[in-house]
């Protein structure tokens, strides 16, 4: 299936997406969309003839454990909301820990690589497998970019990609900006890349900024596409006619505008890139074949690893062997500072009430107590943290988190910390 040009649609720039012309399809963020109700922008660009699929973040197919069926059946029901006609997920893990580890379940709250040895390659093609068939539609899944690498890799990405096809029919979602990422980050040369993965295999591709600092590529999708960026996608173009390609844009939104001149950029460069035979439109490879079960004694050695990664950047533990040390403490520094900006984005109330002290109070915070439950559970603890600790100083201050706190853990069963803060309120508001 062809999709054309598209754009990521966020909330922030709905106006804007609604507006660009040459817009053949959009991508949307599966978990911010509520189940049984579409935004109003998307009900009308569906009704434009405007294709939307949906994109997962937080299935974690990468990871030790199996997929969770409830996170897959939210997935599916999105998929039936926008009859979308293929559905997307990452390469990754995003959780750590738990009944596996005997350690407790941590949360990345990021995107973090999967080790390319066997059975982490192992893993992640039952995981597909399974994921497959609870979805109604294709999947397809991106490749992802990374700070660190890990020690004693058996494969290349390339090589990686191209059995992972191979193993599960699976399409792929080439991210450029990726490639491009783990160029300056990890070394990886993203023409050797293209030359060894099945581009036939290729559902569409995205296209993001980023911003080098210190040697460091930050793939932070809010900065302008660069050159290197484009040039990735030029040779991509050359070996393959894309079905789709996407721009991805997640926060700093510039004016509709500089959307559209990146828009033409990418228009221009798939011009200039003409020639190449026609892209699979996310064919499946045929021949996939489903294999023997993972044994669990290769999944559990699969989680200790990626636990004492997990950990080490969120919880402050030893830092494994064969890891960049100082790799690692920037990736530790970008989780924490992303986990504060996308609290701030769920609970915007938090930075009104404890105004510019909101991100060094929460950075405190978060150095010692990792996220185990996702972003909006987060923003509970932190604002509880803060209140059994006496803070804010302001009374007042104080009163409004108090009452924020409680409007919206009151369904939470009244434990220790539940009844000190409810004791806390009453002293407050007997004041």
């Amino acid at each position: 299936m062809r999709l054309g040009i598209g754009i990521g649609w966020r909330p922030e720039i709905a106006d804007e997406v609604e507006a660009l012309p040459g817009i053949d399809w959009v991508e949307a963020v599966a978990e911010n969309l509520c189940a049984g109700h579409l935004p109003a922008s998307l009900v009308r660009l569906r009704e434009r003839g405007v294709t939307v699929v949906p994109h997962g973040v937080s299935l974690g197919l990468g990871g030790a454990d199996r997929p969770d069926p409830g996170r897959l059946a939210d997935l599916a029901a999105r998929v039936a909301l926008l009859d979308a006609p293929l559905v997307t997920e990452h390469i990754a893990f995003v959780r750590a820990g738990g009944a596996r580890t005997g350690s407790r379940a941590l949360e990345a709250g990021h995107l973090l690589p999967v080790p390319r040895t066997r059975a982490a390659l192992d893993v992640l093609c039952e995981n597909v497998r399974i994921a497959q068939d609870a979805l109604p539609v294709p999947l397809a899944l991106e490749n992802i970019a990374a700070l660190v690498s890990w020690p004693d890799e058996e494969l290349t990405e390339g090589r990686f990609l191209a059995e992972l096809v191979e193993r599960t029919g699976v399409r792929l979602l080439i991210d450029v900006a990726n490639l491009h990422t783990n160029h300056v980050n990890r070394g990886e040369d993203p023409v050797t890349a293209l030359d060894e993965l099945p581009v036939e295999a290729i559902a569409y591709v995205h296209v993001a900024g980023g911003v080098e600092k210190d040697g460091v590529w930050h793939d932070t999708h809010a900065h302008p596409v660069t050159a290197p960026v484009l040039d990735v996608l030029a040779e991509l173009c050359s070996r393959i006619d894309p079905p789709g390609v996407l721009l991805e844009r997640d926060d700093a939104f510039p004016p509709a505008g500089e959307l559209a001149g990146e828009l033409e950029a990418i228009r221009g460069t798939l011009e200039a890139g003409g020639g190449a035979g026609p892209g699979a439109g996310g064919r499946a490879v045929p021949g996939a074949t489903a294999g023997p079960p993972v044994p669990e004694a290769v999944r559990d050695g699969v989680a200790v690893a990626q636990t004492a990664l997990l950990s080490a950047l969120v919880a402050g533990t030893p830092v494994p062997k064969g890891f960049d040390r100082s790799r690692l403490g920037v990736q530790s520094r970008a989780l924490a500072a992303k986990r504060a900006d996308v609290v701030a984005k769920v609970a915007p109330e938090l930075p009104e009430i404890l105004g510019s002290g909101y991100r060094e109070a929460f950075l405190a915070y978060a150095g010692a107590r990792p996220m185990t439950a996702g972003y909006r559970r987060d923003a509970l603890d932190f604002a509880e943290h803060l209140l059994l600790a006496g803070r804010p100083e302001d009374d007042a201050a104080r009163r409004r988190l108090t009452y924020w706190w409680r409007d919206r853990a009151a369904p939470r069963p009244p434990g220790r910390a539940t009844r000190l803060v409810r004791a806390a309120r009453s002293a407050l508001v007997g004041r």
